[in-house]
């Protein structure tokens, strides 16, 4: 058991499904009190009514307020991890672009506006962010989703660095393919670059419980994107490169 997880006030995001719904499993099995989001509201009734939580329909961005109020006080753990899969290149709409930037980054911006106030006052509390290996290294095909993923890390790394010494905690999650409807939907792009290393959502929240327990910032349930990371950072033209070769062979239909 995850002591800093037991008896908290857990809010879930995007839990209808997928990594969410791994998540708040996971949370509940650990012992913690958990509100559960989603647009969808009769998938996240289902989670609910399985591990017992709350279910609190709707915009993730305007959630935490009703969280507040059926927690029957203060939020303690927020995971924002709602977020759209966007792909296209530089001519997808505006329309998908703001989507993309309004749920992938600004959703994350709005819940942390109404929760730092409260967590300074009582000096804790711990931010997660459902950011992807994209966020840290790019996608090919998916451009709104590659740029607004890295917006999301820069935010909670921003976080992180402001406020870890007023006993605010912030982890990014990073993975790679996981098996969830957003990897089915990327296609031929997701089969070429995700499918091969997919794991389950289940992996992303045992890793989440484990970098909580080492209160780890970075949280890489694919293990190896910390090598792809640090070539991207000290070789970027070779990074590059290798990144470009893959788009082609996507051209190709290989």
């Amino acid at each position: 058991m995850v002591e800093a997880v037991q008896g908290a006030g857990v809010v879930v995001t995007g839990a209808g499904g997928g990594i969410g719904a791994a998540l708040a499993r996971r949370f509940a099995a650990e012992g913690a009190r958990v509100v559960v989001n989603d647009l969808d509201a009769d998938r996240v009734k289902a989670v609910a009514d399985e591990i017992g939580a709350i279910a609190v329909p709707g915009d993730a961005s305007a959630v935490v307020g009703e969280a507040r109020d059926a927690l029957g006080g203060a939020v303690d753990i927020y995971c924002a991890n709602a977020g759209v899969g966007s792909g296209g290149s530089e001519a997808a709409g505006e329309d998908v672009w703001a989507l993309a930037w309004d749920v992938n980054v600004m959703a994350h911006v709005r819940a942390a506006e109404a929760l730092i106030p409260g967590w300074l006052e009582r000096g804790g509390g711990r931010f997660v962010s459902t950011v992807s290996a994209a966020g840290l290294l790019t996608m090919i095909g998916a451009a709104p989703y590659s740029v607004t993923k890295h917006g999301a890390y820069a935010f909670a790394e921003w976080l992180s660095l402001t406020y870890r010494h007023r006993g605010i905690k912030v982890h990014a999650i990073c993975p790679q393919g996981v098996r969830t409807d957003m990897l089915a939907a990327t296609g031929s792009a997701g089969d070429l670059v995700l499918q091969p290393t997919a794991i389950e959502p289940d992996a992303v929240a045992d890793a989440l419980m484990k970098g909580i327990a080492e209160e780890r910032f970075l949280i890489l349930p694919h293990p190896e994107v910390a090598g792809y990371y640090q070539a991207r950072a000290t070789e970027p033209d070779r990074w590059l490169t290798t990144m470009n070769h893959i788009q082609q062979k996507w051209e190709a239909g290989e």
